[in-house]
């Protein structure tokens, strides 16, 4: 019974750190959108900023 215990407390422990992150496939979107965002502001202001001066 303990062993039973024992067995199941270690996978779920597992399982808990498995769940809490988000796939590798959408940890690299998430980065390369927020890149492609970021450069598209930048280019936006530059736009701007040219035309304006």
């Amino acid at each position: 019974m303990n062993d039973a215990v024992n067995d199941a407390s270690a996978h779920t422990g597992k399982r808990m750190d498995e769940e809490d992150r988000a796939p590798m496939g959408m940890t690299v979107r998430v980065v390369i959108y927020l890149v492609a965002v970021h450069f598209f502001a930048a280019f936006l202001f530059l736009l701007f900023f040219l035309a304006g001066g």
